[in-house]
């Protein structure tokens, strides 16, 4: 764990899709590399490398022209949608060679959020998106983080936290924290969909007695219950609850929520993390019928991620030292953050497979060159 950094080819959740307004000129650390973004005049959204061609300086700290072009605060170089720099102020009467553009960093929105794909370009078209239809359902209340959440910790911990309840208490003690979710068996499933390879727990459990918090948002007492836990990408986590009461699942006497969790590595030390969650529009509280349940779920979530993030700081910091013998344990309810590590390890090593062969083949094309 302490040598994992980050997958490159992947789509990552750069933004819901409202933080990407027209004009409105973004700078974004990636995988360790800097993007500048816009919405174009045309509402699309583009990404470039962040530097500009003449002398690196950081295009997200310049302006957006009138025209939709992008001006370079330094030089004025002007560059288009595109990426194509069409002006250059000091020399008007020489023409612009066209490689003197921006490497365009690939970028597509779909439902509700913007997905971008720091890896190799060329590479983009193997996979899309996980989609995430609870944001843009019409039946749905859905709320999003208030702003993405800066964490000083490799996402991978973050990952493997989102997928284990078992830390549910004592860390979330006092709101959320409950020792009978510990109990609960977990099934586990591991597949792929659309390209990507997928883990998922499922905890099935009849006549569960729903602490406060629970009875709260979903009305009942004693109720069945399917609780998912789902790494559906690198990028995205999701995680559902559903309650009835027994044999009333799949009815309209059904409550839960959808908690998608949208996550991206700024480097291999520091992530960022947003979180939406969904709930039927018309899902009201036990206590007050006219609060909507996805509503309360939301003022309650960030104490609960605060928490999670005052963990991950400090199995960060521990990251940051020799194992000298440390040898990390493995319990049985582990199986699925585990396996999700070895995925994206093992994503991490296919990516630099194809870099070492590339450096052994320049070294024989060096030694030619010699010969």
């Amino acid at each position: 764990m302490s040598k994992f950094e980050y997958v490159k080819d992947c789509w990552y959740p750069i933004g819901f899709s409202a933080e990407f307004p027209e004009g409105k000129l973004q700078g974004h650390k990636i995988a360790n590399q800097p993007i500048v973004m816009w919405r174009s005049d045309k509402g699309e959204v583009v990404a470039f490398d962040d530097r500009c061609c003449h002398k690196r300086f950081p295009l997200s700290e310049s302006k957006l022209l009138d025209s939709g072009r992008l001006e370079c605060a330094y030089h004025g170089l002007c560059y288009d949608t595109s990426g194509k720099c069409i002006a250059i102020p000091s020399q008007p009467d020489k023409a612009i060679p066209p490689q003197v553009r921006l490497s365009v960093i690939p970028v597509t929105e779909q439902d509700g959020v913007v997905w971008v794909w720091p890896g190799k370009p060329e590479n983009a078209h193997r996979l899309s998106p996980p989609r995430t239809p609870e944001i843009v359902d019409s039946t749905n209340l859905s709320i999003g983080s208030p702003e993405p959440l800066r964490v000083p910790a490799n996402y991978l911990l973050l990952i493997e936290n989102l997928l284990d309840i078992t830390h549910f208490y004592p860390l979330h003690d006092g709101n959320i924290g409950d020792k009978e979710n510990s109990r609960i068996p977990a099934e586990f499933e591991e597949g792929e969909s659309e390209g990507q390879t997928y883990v998922k727990t499922t905890r099935r459990v009849d006549h569960y007695r729903q602490p406060p918090y629970l009875k709260e948002w979903f009305l009942y007492d004693d109720v069945e219950r399917i609780h998912t836990h789902c790494m559906v990408s690198p990028g995205l986590t999701r995680v559902v609850m559903r309650v009835a009461p027994p044999g009333k699942l799949g009815t309209e006497e059904e409550r839960g929520y959808t908690l998608l969790h949208l996550h991206m590595p700024v480097d291999e030390r520091n992530l960022i993390w947003r979180w939406s969650v969904s709930c039927k529009d018309w899902h009201r509280t036990l206590s007050d019928p006219n609060m909507p349940t996805a509503k309360k779920v939301a003022e309650m979530f960030p104490e609960v991620v605060a928490q999670d993030q005052w963990a991950l700081e400090r199995q960060q910091k521990m990251m940051e030292y020799p194992d000298n013998g440390y040898s990390e344990l493995f319990l049985k309810t582990d199986k699925a953050l585990r396996r999700a590590r070895q995925i994206l390890m093992a994503l991490q090593r296919k990516e630099r497979e194809p870099q070492m062969t590339e450096v052994e083949r320049a070294k024989v094309l060096d030694l030619d060159a010699n010969t």
